[in-house]
């Protein structure tokens, strides 16, 4: 298949989109002038059930809705188009959604030289990120994509590495750091030869203390011919393999939201592909009203990764960003799905931790609901901490059954704030 990419502006070479009714359509344009629209053909034509779209996971998890949007911020929109202020009032409109959630800006990246390096990110002590500059797209955009504001346009919101000197000088600097994430964005948008320049540099920098190189992904469900038949896909196959021939663990973080994207065979063979040069596949996603919100997707969605040899690794709580308010469940209905589908899968499926919330202290994990005397509360700990010594410790907040992300949550038996908080 040849890839055939989606915008607005060539949305109705779509076949299918003509069908749809027109207040549909129309939704697509206006939503999609705030929060950024791309989708390809595979996508359209392998995932998606056209007859029954209203309630497809994948049609809402690539193309906007109406509710995705404030009603209001929606009409506003809607009659601006055509003129001047629609510029100015998007740009209003996305600064009020929370581009750059849990403080990624103001804390998480890091000085080299009493420089800032705006293309890493340095939030757990034995973890980086790196954006690759020619990785800040991606073959599709979800809908509820906490990293929105990184295809917005908007230069100060961009997470952006042009070279990879940086990055080996940080890594210099830093030896606490064993894993190096190569995010974006998607890199695997990238051809294999500028995604060979930073995996070379780790590669031959010389440096020990790097032990894992992961790469976080949608391609698999997206766009499994980038592992298959695009030009440089054995060019791609053979550079994973030179990582794990060179001694490092190679783990491929795959998002996949929902089962009906693992079902064709292309899926099936890019999975094989990739792991026939012995990387890992380990998966993730956040949990989703109107895609996900259900135990017996994520059960079913994880023991047939389990059977394709992939390792379950993380159920999120969508991050309070973009379009949220479509989104978002209350942690404590999260909680259920996620024990409920726990209870359904064997051992080896239960490398899976969850549901976890990337906050700014760190990713915080719903661990239970406990009674103590006449009153319930949320047992919480952290999975990773700012401060590594969070870690494990745990922690109860009020019990709140319309709380949907952790800044909502209040300590538990009158305590004024958490214990990291004082």
């Amino acid at each position: 298949m040849q890839y055939q990419s989606y915008s607005l502006k060539n949305i109705n070479k779509i076949e299918n989109l003509k069908k749809l009714p027109i207040d549909i359509k129309e939704s697509i344009q206006t939503v999609g002038s705030v929060l950024p629209f791309k989708s390809n053909n595979y996508v359209v034509e392998e995932l998606i059930d056209w007859d029954n779209f209203e309630d497809d996971p994948i049609f809402t998890l690539t193309f906007p809705r109406k509710e995705m949007l404030d009603p209001i911020d929606y009409i506003r929109v809607k009659s601006c188009f055509g003129q001047n202020e629609l510029r100015n009032l998007v740009t209003d409109i996305r600064t009020k959604l929370n581009p750059n959630p849990a403080d990624q800006i103001e804390k998480n990246i890091p000085m080299l030289n009493g420089e800032i390096i705006n293309g890493i990110q340095h939030k757990y002590s034995e973890t980086m990120l790196v954006f690759p500059s020619k990785g800040q797209q991606c073959h599709a955009f979800c809908t509820f994509c906490f990293r929105w504001s990184q295809f917005s346009g908007v230069k100060e919101e961009k997470f952006a590495l042009k070279n990879s000197e940086h990055m080996v000088a940080y890594l210099r600097e830093h030896p606490e750091i064993t894993d190096v994430l190569i995010t974006g964005g998607d890199p695997m948008i990238m051809r294999a030869s500028s995604l060979r320049v930073f995996i070379d540099a780790i590669l031959e920098s010389g440096i020990k203390t790097v032990k894992t190189i992961r790469i976080g992904t949608k391609t698999l469900t997206f766009w499994p011919y980038r592992y298959l038949t695009d030009s440089d896909s054995s060019e791609i196959l053979d550079l994973f393999k030179r990582v794990t021939d060179a001694g490092y663990h190679l783990s491929i973080m795959a998002h996949i939201c929902h089962k009906n994207e693992m079902k064709t065979d292309a899926f099936k063979d890019a999975v094989k592909a990739i792991r026939n040069t012995g990387a890992i596949i380990r998966t993730q996603s956040p949990v989703m009203k109107h895609i996900n919100d259900y135990s017996e997707n994520w059960s079913e969605m994880w023991k047939e990764q389990v059977r394709l040899g992939m390792i379950p690794y993380y159920m999120f709580i969508a991050r309070n960003t973009g379009s949220h308010r479509y989104f978002s469940i209350p942690l404590l209905r999260a909680y259920e799905i996620f024990k409920n589908a726990y209870m359904k899968v064997s051992g080896v499926a239960r490398t899976v931790r969850g549901p976890s919330m990337s906050a700014s202290p760190g990713k915080i994990v719903i661990d239970g609901i406990i009674d103590i005397g006449n009153e319930k509360a949320i047992s919480l700990s952290f999975i990773q901490g700012r401060n590594s010594e969070w870690v494990k410790q745990p922690f109860l907040a009020q019990y709140d059954e319309k709380a949907v992300w952790f800044d909502e949550l209040k300590p538990a038996f009158d305590e004024s704030k958490f214990f990291f908080q004082r």
